[in-house]
Protein backbone atom coordinates (compact mmCIF):
# COMPACT_ATOMS: atom_id res chain seq x y z
CA UNK A 1 0.00 0.00 0.00
CA UNK A 2 1.62 3.10 -1.27
CA UNK A 3 1.99 5.88 1.62
CA UNK A 4 0.93 9.30 1.17
CA UNK A 5 3.54 11.85 1.86
CA UNK A 6 3.38 14.41 4.06
CA UNK A 7 3.81 18.00 3.41
CA UNK A 8 5.23 20.75 5.42
CA UNK A 9 2.58 22.83 7.26
CA UNK A 10 2.99 26.22 5.74
CA UNK A 11 2.84 24.62 2.45
CA UNK A 12 -0.96 22.76 3.26
CA UNK A 13 -1.63 26.47 4.55
CA UNK A 14 -0.47 28.16 1.40
CA UNK A 15 -2.15 26.00 -1.28
CA UNK A 16 -5.53 26.41 1.11
CA UNK A 17 -4.97 30.25 1.17
CA UNK A 18 -4.26 30.55 -2.46
CA UNK A 19 -7.16 27.98 -3.13
CA UNK A 20 -10.07 30.12 -0.68
CA UNK A 21 -8.16 33.42 -2.56
CA UNK A 22 -9.38 32.07 -6.38
CA UNK A 23 -12.74 31.20 -4.47
CA UNK A 24 -13.49 35.02 -2.88
CA UNK A 25 -13.48 36.32 -6.40
CA UNK A 26 -16.59 34.65 -6.84
CA UNK A 27 -18.38 34.37 -3.53
CA UNK A 28 -21.28 35.47 -5.24
CA UNK A 29 -21.79 32.25 -6.87
CA UNK A 30 -21.27 30.07 -3.56
CA UNK A 31 -23.63 32.86 -1.87
CA UNK A 32 -26.31 32.08 -4.42
CA UNK A 33 -25.82 28.11 -4.39
CA UNK A 34 -26.35 28.42 -0.68
CA UNK A 35 -29.43 30.64 -0.75
CA UNK A 36 -31.25 28.69 -3.70
CA UNK A 37 -30.59 25.62 -1.78
CA UNK A 38 -31.93 26.41 2.04
CA UNK A 39 -34.84 28.61 0.27
CA UNK A 40 -35.54 24.88 -2.02
CA UNK A 41 -35.09 22.74 0.97
CA UNK A 42 -36.14 24.26 4.11
CA UNK A 43 -39.89 25.62 3.10
CA UNK A 44 -40.11 27.18 6.85
CA UNK A 45 -37.27 29.63 6.59
CA UNK A 46 -39.72 31.05 3.48
CA UNK A 47 -41.79 33.26 5.94
CA UNK A 48 -41.64 36.96 4.21
CA UNK A 49 -39.40 38.99 1.79
CA UNK A 50 -37.58 40.70 4.69
CA UNK A 51 -36.29 37.32 6.51
CA UNK A 52 -35.26 35.96 3.19
CA UNK A 53 -33.15 39.15 2.80
CA UNK A 54 -31.78 38.61 6.29
CA UNK A 55 -31.27 35.00 5.30
CA UNK A 56 -28.84 36.16 2.15
CA UNK A 57 -27.18 38.60 4.39
CA UNK A 58 -26.29 35.93 7.34
CA UNK A 59 -25.20 33.66 4.11
CA UNK A 60 -22.64 36.06 2.97
CA UNK A 61 -21.65 36.93 6.28
CA UNK A 62 -20.66 33.00 7.29
CA UNK A 63 -18.79 32.25 3.87
CA UNK A 64 -16.98 35.40 4.11
CA UNK A 65 -15.71 34.57 7.48
CA UNK A 66 -15.16 30.88 6.32
CA UNK A 67 -13.14 32.27 3.42
CA UNK A 68 -11.23 34.55 5.15
CA UNK A 69 -10.07 32.45 7.98
CA UNK A 70 -8.72 29.89 5.09
CA UNK A 71 -7.17 32.50 3.35
CA UNK A 72 -5.48 34.55 6.52
CA UNK A 73 -4.94 30.82 8.92
CA UNK A 74 -6.88 32.62 11.23
CA UNK A 75 -8.14 29.95 14.05
CA UNK A 76 -11.69 29.38 15.24
CA UNK A 77 -10.99 31.13 18.84
CA UNK A 78 -10.26 34.40 16.82
CA UNK A 79 -13.22 34.43 14.94
CA UNK A 80 -16.39 36.49 16.04
CA UNK A 81 -20.18 35.27 14.88
CA UNK A 82 -21.75 37.51 11.79
CA UNK A 83 -23.69 40.15 12.77
CA UNK A 84 -26.34 39.35 10.46
CA UNK A 85 -26.23 35.54 11.75
CA UNK A 86 -27.23 35.82 15.05
CA UNK A 87 -29.83 39.10 13.97
CA UNK A 88 -31.48 36.56 11.36
CA UNK A 89 -31.72 33.74 14.48
CA UNK A 90 -33.28 36.36 16.28
CA UNK A 91 -35.80 36.74 13.65
CA UNK A 92 -36.35 33.57 13.30
CA UNK A 93 -37.28 33.16 17.19
CA UNK A 94 -39.81 35.88 16.95
CA UNK A 95 -41.76 34.43 14.12
CA UNK A 96 -41.75 30.99 15.84
CA UNK A 97 -39.43 29.24 13.09
CA UNK A 98 -38.35 25.58 14.96
CA UNK A 99 -34.71 25.58 15.79
CA UNK A 100 -34.32 22.64 13.80
CA UNK A 101 -34.47 24.31 10.64
CA UNK A 102 -31.86 27.08 11.66
CA UNK A 103 -29.64 23.87 12.55
CA UNK A 104 -30.56 22.24 9.41
CA UNK A 105 -30.10 25.46 7.25
CA UNK A 106 -26.07 25.61 8.53
CA UNK A 107 -25.60 21.32 7.59
CA UNK A 108 -26.98 22.43 3.87
CA UNK A 109 -24.97 25.47 3.76
CA UNK A 110 -21.73 23.75 4.95
CA UNK A 111 -22.68 20.29 2.06
CA UNK A 112 -22.69 23.21 -0.40
CA UNK A 113 -19.31 24.94 0.77
CA UNK A 114 -17.50 21.88 1.41
CA UNK A 115 -18.84 20.68 -2.24
CA UNK A 116 -17.39 24.22 -3.86
CA UNK A 117 -13.81 23.78 -2.17
CA UNK A 118 -13.78 20.31 -3.34
CA UNK A 119 -14.46 21.26 -6.42
CA UNK A 120 -11.87 23.75 -6.71
CA UNK A 121 -8.88 22.10 -5.36
CA UNK A 122 -9.93 19.51 -8.30
CA UNK A 123 -9.51 21.74 -10.98
CA UNK A 124 -6.77 23.05 -9.91
CA UNK A 125 -4.33 22.50 -12.64
CA UNK A 126 -0.64 22.84 -10.67
CA UNK A 127 -1.49 21.42 -7.34
CA UNK A 128 -0.09 18.03 -6.88
CA UNK A 129 -2.52 15.10 -5.70
CA UNK A 130 -1.41 14.33 -2.76
CA UNK A 131 -0.70 17.75 -1.57
CA UNK A 132 -4.64 18.63 -2.68
CA UNK A 133 -5.65 15.69 -0.14
CA UNK A 134 -3.69 17.18 2.95
CA UNK A 135 -5.82 20.99 1.39
CA UNK A 136 -8.43 18.97 1.57
CA UNK A 137 -8.14 17.86 4.84
CA UNK A 138 -7.24 21.16 6.42
CA UNK A 139 -10.35 23.09 4.98
CA UNK A 140 -13.08 20.48 5.50
CA UNK A 141 -11.66 20.16 9.36
CA UNK A 142 -11.89 23.88 9.64
CA UNK A 143 -15.61 24.34 7.55
CA UNK A 144 -16.67 22.03 9.80
CA UNK A 145 -15.47 23.32 13.07
CA UNK A 146 -16.27 26.30 12.28
CA UNK A 147 -20.18 25.37 11.30
CA UNK A 148 -20.35 23.20 14.99
CA UNK A 149 -19.31 26.57 16.50
CA UNK A 150 -21.65 28.89 14.88
CA UNK A 151 -24.50 26.47 15.14
CA UNK A 152 -24.02 26.31 18.72
CA UNK A 153 -23.76 30.20 18.67
CA UNK A 154 -27.02 30.91 17.01
CA UNK A 155 -28.84 28.10 18.51
CA UNK A 156 -28.10 30.04 22.45
CA UNK A 157 -28.88 33.22 20.75
CA UNK A 158 -32.63 31.72 19.01
CA UNK A 159 -33.27 30.40 22.45
CA UNK A 160 -32.55 33.45 24.47
CA UNK A 161 -34.98 35.62 22.37
CA UNK A 162 -37.20 33.08 21.84
CA UNK A 163 -37.60 33.11 25.39
CA UNK A 164 -37.18 36.69 25.95
CA UNK A 165 -40.04 37.73 22.69
CA UNK A 166 -42.45 35.34 24.75
CA UNK A 167 -42.39 37.12 27.80
CA UNK A 168 -42.39 39.99 26.22
CA UNK A 169 -44.79 39.44 23.53
CA UNK A 170 -47.29 37.53 26.16
CA UNK A 171 -46.60 40.68 29.12
CA UNK A 172 -49.30 43.49 27.43
CA UNK A 173 -51.56 40.34 25.78
CA UNK A 174 -51.46 38.93 29.56
CA UNK A 175 -53.09 42.06 30.84
CA UNK A 176 -55.81 42.41 28.70
CA UNK A 177 -56.46 39.21 28.77
CA UNK A 178 -56.50 38.54 32.65
CA UNK A 179 -58.55 42.20 32.56
CA UNK A 180 -60.94 40.04 30.71
CA UNK A 181 -60.87 36.74 32.88
CA UNK A 182 -61.43 39.45 36.37
CA UNK A 183 -64.40 40.68 35.25
CA UNK A 184 -67.86 39.72 34.87
CA UNK A 185 -69.73 42.59 32.74
CA UNK A 186 -70.21 43.32 29.24
CA UNK A 187 -67.12 44.25 27.15
CA UNK A 188 -66.55 45.41 23.63
CA UNK A 189 -66.13 42.07 22.15
CA UNK A 190 -64.65 43.47 18.65
CA UNK A 191 -62.45 45.80 20.69
CA UNK A 192 -60.88 43.13 22.94
CA UNK A 193 -60.72 41.06 20.55
CA UNK A 194 -58.26 42.92 18.37
CA UNK A 195 -56.12 43.98 21.36
CA UNK A 196 -55.46 40.13 22.00
CA UNK A 197 -55.18 39.02 18.91
CA UNK A 198 -58.23 36.57 19.41
CA UNK A 199 -61.75 35.58 17.85
CA UNK A 200 -63.93 36.11 21.51
CA UNK A 201 -66.92 35.25 19.26
CA UNK A 202 -66.46 31.60 18.35
CA UNK A 203 -66.81 28.76 20.79
CA UNK A 204 -63.74 28.22 23.07
CA UNK A 205 -62.20 25.63 24.89
CA UNK A 206 -59.95 26.68 27.44
CA UNK A 207 -56.94 24.61 28.61
CA UNK A 208 -53.50 24.72 31.07
CA UNK A 209 -51.00 23.02 30.25
CA UNK A 210 -47.13 22.63 32.42
CA UNK A 211 -44.36 20.65 32.70
CA UNK A 212 -44.29 19.29 36.32
CA UNK A 213 -39.81 19.64 36.11
CA UNK A 214 -38.61 22.61 35.16
CA UNK A 215 -35.27 21.55 32.75
CA UNK A 216 -35.46 24.83 30.38
CA UNK A 217 -37.42 26.38 27.80
CA UNK A 218 -40.69 25.05 28.76
CA UNK A 219 -42.56 28.33 27.34
CA UNK A 220 -41.27 27.54 23.80
CA UNK A 221 -41.86 23.67 24.45
CA UNK A 222 -45.63 24.58 25.27
CA UNK A 223 -46.21 26.75 22.95
CA UNK A 224 -45.03 24.62 19.89
CA UNK A 225 -47.25 21.52 21.81
CA UNK A 226 -50.30 24.16 21.71
CA UNK A 227 -49.27 25.12 17.86
CA UNK A 228 -48.94 21.16 17.02
CA UNK A 229 -52.16 20.56 18.73
CA UNK A 230 -54.26 22.73 16.90
CA UNK A 231 -53.02 21.62 13.65
CA UNK A 232 -53.96 18.26 14.49
CA UNK A 233 -57.54 19.68 15.31
CA UNK A 234 -58.13 21.27 12.36
CA UNK A 235 -58.88 24.25 13.91
CA UNK A 236 -59.28 27.36 11.06
CA UNK A 237 -57.61 29.85 13.24
CA UNK A 238 -54.97 30.64 15.72
CA UNK A 239 -55.18 29.67 19.75
CA UNK A 240 -54.37 32.01 22.71
CA UNK A 241 -51.38 31.28 24.15
CA UNK A 242 -50.29 33.30 27.59
CA UNK A 243 -47.60 32.04 29.74
CA UNK A 244 -48.62 32.22 33.60
CA UNK A 245 -45.32 31.22 34.58
CA UNK A 246 -41.99 29.63 33.64
CA UNK A 247 -43.39 26.42 33.13
CA UNK A 248 -47.41 26.64 32.98
CA UNK A 249 -49.59 28.23 29.81
CA UNK A 250 -53.06 29.06 29.47
CA UNK A 251 -54.45 28.56 26.46
CA UNK A 252 -57.73 28.96 24.35
CA UNK A 253 -59.03 27.18 20.81
CA UNK A 254 -61.76 28.52 18.76
CA UNK A 255 -63.56 25.82 17.39
CA UNK A 256 -66.78 25.21 15.16
CA UNK A 257 -69.64 24.48 17.33
CA UNK A 258 -70.78 21.28 16.34
CA UNK A 259 -67.35 19.71 16.31
CA UNK A 260 -66.46 21.01 20.13
CA UNK A 261 -68.46 17.58 21.48
CA UNK A 262 -65.59 15.08 19.83
CA UNK A 263 -62.61 17.69 20.77
CA UNK A 264 -61.82 16.12 24.37
CA UNK A 265 -61.16 12.53 22.84
CA UNK A 266 -59.28 13.47 19.97
CA UNK A 267 -57.20 15.32 22.39
CA UNK A 268 -56.75 12.45 24.70
CA UNK A 269 -55.47 10.41 21.80
CA UNK A 270 -52.78 13.37 20.69
CA UNK A 271 -51.75 13.93 24.18
CA UNK A 272 -50.95 10.02 23.97
CA UNK A 273 -49.19 9.87 20.88
CA UNK A 274 -46.69 12.83 22.08
CA UNK A 275 -43.59 11.78 23.64
CA UNK A 276 -42.86 15.26 25.13
CA UNK A 277 -46.42 15.95 25.74
CA UNK A 278 -46.83 18.70 28.76
CA UNK A 279 -49.59 17.76 31.61
CA UNK A 280 -53.12 18.95 29.84
CA UNK A 281 -56.57 20.15 31.96
CA UNK A 282 -59.42 20.94 29.58
CA UNK A 283 -62.60 23.17 30.17
CA UNK A 284 -65.72 22.32 28.30
CA UNK A 285 -66.10 24.16 25.12
CA UNK A 286 -68.34 27.12 25.37
CA UNK A 287 -69.24 30.18 23.01
CA UNK A 288 -68.95 33.89 23.73
CA UNK A 289 -67.25 36.34 26.43
CA UNK A 290 -68.79 33.97 29.04
CA UNK A 291 -67.71 30.81 27.50
CA UNK A 292 -64.31 31.75 27.23
CA UNK A 293 -63.98 32.85 30.70
CA UNK A 294 -66.13 29.78 32.43
CA UNK A 295 -64.10 27.27 30.44
CA UNK A 296 -60.78 28.79 31.61
CA UNK A 297 -62.26 28.24 35.50
CA UNK A 298 -62.97 24.66 34.46
CA UNK A 299 -59.87 23.91 33.05
CA UNK A 300 -58.24 25.67 36.63
CA UNK A 301 -60.16 23.18 38.18
CA UNK A 302 -59.08 20.32 36.37
CA UNK A 303 -55.47 21.04 36.89
CA UNK A 304 -56.26 21.36 40.84
CA UNK A 305 -57.56 17.76 40.56
CA UNK A 306 -54.50 16.93 38.21
CA UNK A 307 -52.01 17.55 40.34
CA UNK A 308 -53.21 16.23 43.29
CA UNK A 309 -53.90 12.55 41.92
CA UNK A 310 -50.61 13.14 39.46
CA UNK A 311 -52.72 12.77 36.48
CA UNK A 312 -51.97 13.74 32.95
CA UNK A 313 -54.87 14.86 31.47
CA UNK A 314 -57.66 15.70 33.16
CA UNK A 315 -61.01 16.83 31.72
CA UNK A 316 -63.99 19.46 33.24
CA UNK A 317 -66.64 17.31 31.12
CA UNK A 318 -65.16 13.58 32.94
CA UNK A 319 -68.18 12.37 35.13
CA UNK A 320 -67.56 13.64 39.25
CA UNK A 321 -64.51 15.63 38.26
CA UNK A 322 -65.92 18.93 39.06
CA UNK A 323 -67.33 17.82 42.24
CA UNK A 324 -64.22 16.67 43.83
CA UNK A 325 -62.36 19.45 42.43
CA UNK A 326 -64.42 21.35 45.05
CA UNK A 327 -63.08 18.61 48.31
CA UNK A 328 -59.28 18.55 46.29
CA UNK A 329 -59.18 22.25 47.66
CA UNK A 330 -58.27 20.62 51.66
CA UNK A 331 -56.99 17.26 50.80
CA UNK A 332 -56.25 15.85 54.22
CA UNK A 333 -59.33 16.73 55.43
CA UNK A 334 -61.11 15.00 52.03
CA UNK A 335 -59.24 12.13 53.09
CA UNK A 336 -60.72 11.54 56.98
CA UNK A 337 -63.78 11.63 55.13
CA UNK A 338 -63.28 9.36 53.11
CA UNK A 339 -61.67 6.94 54.94
CA UNK A 340 -65.24 7.56 57.64
CA UNK A 341 -67.61 7.18 54.86
CA UNK A 342 -66.10 3.59 53.93
CA UNK A 343 -64.50 2.40 56.45
CA UNK A 344 -62.07 -0.25 55.72
CA UNK A 345 -63.31 -0.31 52.12
CA UNK A 346 -61.14 2.89 51.43
CA UNK A 347 -57.74 0.77 52.52
CA UNK A 348 -55.40 1.22 49.71
CA UNK A 349 -54.98 -2.53 48.31
CA UNK A 350 -55.32 -3.85 44.61
CA UNK A 351 -58.72 -5.85 46.19
CA UNK A 352 -60.41 -2.86 47.78
CA UNK A 353 -59.39 -1.17 44.62
CA UNK A 354 -61.61 -3.48 42.28
CA UNK A 355 -64.06 -3.78 44.24
CA UNK A 356 -64.32 0.30 44.97
CA UNK A 357 -64.07 0.48 41.14
CA UNK A 358 -67.01 -1.94 40.44
CA UNK A 359 -68.86 0.22 43.35
CA UNK A 360 -68.56 3.05 41.57
CA UNK A 361 -69.36 2.06 38.01
CA UNK A 362 -72.60 0.29 39.66
CA UNK A 363 -73.81 3.27 41.68
CA UNK A 364 -73.10 5.48 38.65
CA UNK A 365 -75.44 3.85 36.36
CA UNK A 366 -78.36 3.64 38.39
CA UNK A 367 -77.49 0.76 40.16
CA UNK A 368 -77.78 -1.52 37.29
CA UNK A 369 -76.01 -4.69 37.41
CA UNK A 370 -76.11 -5.46 33.93
CA UNK A 371 -75.36 -1.76 32.90
CA UNK A 372 -72.44 -1.86 35.03
CA UNK A 373 -71.44 -5.15 33.50
CA UNK A 374 -71.21 -3.77 30.14
CA UNK A 375 -68.56 -1.04 31.22
CA UNK A 376 -66.98 -3.41 33.46
CA UNK A 377 -66.66 -6.06 30.40
CA UNK A 378 -67.72 -8.77 33.55
CA UNK A 379 -70.02 -10.96 34.42
CA UNK A 380 -73.24 -10.03 35.50
CA UNK A 381 -73.02 -12.62 38.71
CA UNK A 382 -68.94 -11.12 39.32
CA UNK A 383 -70.56 -7.87 39.13
CA UNK A 384 -73.22 -8.55 41.55
CA UNK A 385 -70.54 -10.86 43.52
CA UNK A 386 -68.03 -7.67 43.70
CA UNK A 387 -71.06 -5.07 44.95
CA UNK A 388 -72.12 -7.04 47.67
CA UNK A 389 -68.29 -7.54 48.77
CA UNK A 390 -68.07 -3.76 48.88
CA UNK A 391 -70.86 -3.21 50.86
CA UNK A 392 -69.28 -5.80 53.68
CA UNK A 393 -66.15 -4.09 53.73
CA UNK A 394 -68.07 -1.10 54.37
CA UNK A 395 -69.60 -3.19 57.43
CA UNK A 396 -72.85 -1.21 57.17
CA UNK A 397 -75.66 -0.83 53.86
CA UNK A 398 -75.92 2.11 51.40
CA UNK A 399 -78.86 3.52 52.19
CA UNK A 400 -79.54 7.08 53.43
CA UNK A 401 -75.53 8.14 52.66
CA UNK A 402 -75.34 6.69 49.16
CA UNK A 403 -74.71 10.31 48.16
CA UNK A 404 -71.40 10.28 50.39
CA UNK A 405 -70.44 7.17 49.31
CA UNK A 406 -70.89 7.79 45.79
CA UNK A 407 -68.55 10.94 46.28
CA UNK A 408 -65.94 8.98 48.34
CA UNK A 409 -65.98 6.63 45.51
CA UNK A 410 -65.22 9.49 43.27
CA UNK A 411 -62.59 10.66 45.22
CA UNK A 412 -60.76 7.51 45.46
CA UNK A 413 -61.39 7.17 41.31
CA UNK A 414 -59.66 10.31 40.91
CA UNK A 415 -56.98 10.30 44.02
CA UNK A 416 -56.03 7.12 44.58
CA UNK A 417 -53.57 6.77 47.26
CA UNK A 418 -53.97 10.46 48.59
CA UNK A 419 -57.13 9.86 49.95
CA UNK A 420 -56.46 6.19 50.58
CA UNK A 421 -55.95 4.52 54.51
CA UNK A 422 -52.60 2.76 54.52
CA UNK A 423 -52.69 -1.21 53.68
Amino acid sequence: MAVRRRYDESLVSESAAATAGRLITRLSEVNDAIYDTLTAEIAELRVDQHLLDLLRASIEGNVDTIFHALQCDIPLDHIEPPTASLEYARRLAQHGVPVNALVRAYRLGQQVVTNRLLTEIIAAPDLDPDLGLWVVARMTTLVAGYIDWISQQVVTTYEDERERWLETRNSVRAVRVRELLGTAGEVDVDAVSTAIRYPLRRTHLALVIWYADESGNELGRLERFLRDLTDALGASENALFIAADRVTAWAWIPLASASAAEIPSRIREFVGGETDAPRVALGTAMPGVDGFRRSHRQAQSARTVAIAAGAKLTAAGDPGLAAVALLAQNLPEAQVWVCETLGPLAADTENDARLRETLRVFLQRGSSYKAAAEDLVLHFNSVKYRVQRAVERRGRPIGDDRLDVEIALLMCHWFGTAVLAPA
